[in-house]
């Protein structure tokens, strides 16, 4: 399985969820386990999805969703699991 690790940091707003859902499934990208929370504010949620179907590639995937993050004043970065996993490895 082909995962991602989708991050959403920034300002509550309404509508950050629902933006980058519809994202993901325009583009066959199945979300497999989502946890958000909102302190203060500030809105963080993290994603891991299924990006094996999708009908785009990864680095168009994380190029779209950091656009959408600068439509909705938040920074969205997506990493492939593996990468993720290295960087936070203690």
């Amino acid at each position: 399985m082909k995962k991602t690790i989708i991050t959403v940091v920034g300002k509550d707003r309404v509508g950050i969820i629902a933006k980058v859902c519809v994202y993901l499934a325009e583009n066959n990208i199945n979300i497999l386990d989502i946890a958000q929370t909102i302190v203060d504010g500030y809105f963080n949620m993290m994603m891991v999805v299924n990006a094996e179907a999708a009908s785009k590639d990864h680095d168009q995937i994380a190029e779209d969703l950091a656009g959408i993050g600068e439509e909705l004043g938040v920074q969205i970065k997506a990493q492939q699991e593996e990468i993720f996993d290295m960087m936070h490895r203690l």
